[in-house]
């Protein structure tokens, strides 16, 4: 019995060792799949920095554009001016904009926002559930979603006025 114990207990750490990288890889990386076009956005519920909560469903028959950013991410703070841009141009015509801060507080998030003039929705993520949900991964990531619901583009990275004004120019197609 002796002489099969070592083979054992090999099988045993390595069977761990795997499990436990698995386990970690899905922590670091997420479990969830990739969002694609054609998916529904996935629903959330979270505190906005006006002191009230807001979900997706609150939106429904709206055109969406979601814009995960973090005050400290370069590109999220240079694309802020476009986003209010469009904001301002779209708003009164059936078109979103909601920004989810990436884990930050309440009080970092409220004064980035009123020191470049945010008026769009601003919300806070601070478990980073939403981001596990849309799987983000770099910011700024902006969804564009369909009156329906349904995710029409996803673009990584730092969106200029132009491309942002064609994006949502599709979402208000008939």
């Amino acid at each position: 019995m002796k002489k099969y114990r070592r083979p054992v207990q090999i099988v045993i750490l390595l069977f761990i060792v795997i499990l436990g990288g698995y386990a970690i890889s899905s922590a670091v990386l997420g479990s969830h799949d990739r969002l694609e076009t054609g998916d529904k956005a996935p629903s959330f519920s979270l505190l906005g920095i006006d002191g009230r909560v807001h979900q997706l469903k609150e939106y429904e028959g709206k055109a969406m554009v979601i814009n995960f950013w973090g005050s400290w991410c370069k590109p999220c703070v240079k694309e802020m001016p476009a986003l209010q841009h469009q904001w301002e141009k779209w708003k009164d015509k059936g078109v979103v904009v909601v920004g989810i801060n990436a884990g930050e507080d309440q009080m970092t998030v409220q004064n980035f926002a009123e020191g470049r003039g945010v008026t769009f929705p601003v919300l806070l993520d601070p478990d980073s559930e939403a981001q596990r949900d849309y799987n983000i991964s770099p910011l700024p990531t902006t969804f564009f979603v369909s009156a329906k619901g349904e995710i029409t583009s996803i673009h990584q990275g730092e969106l200029d006025l132009d491309t942002l004004d064609s994006q949502i120019s599709q979402l208000v197609k008939p």
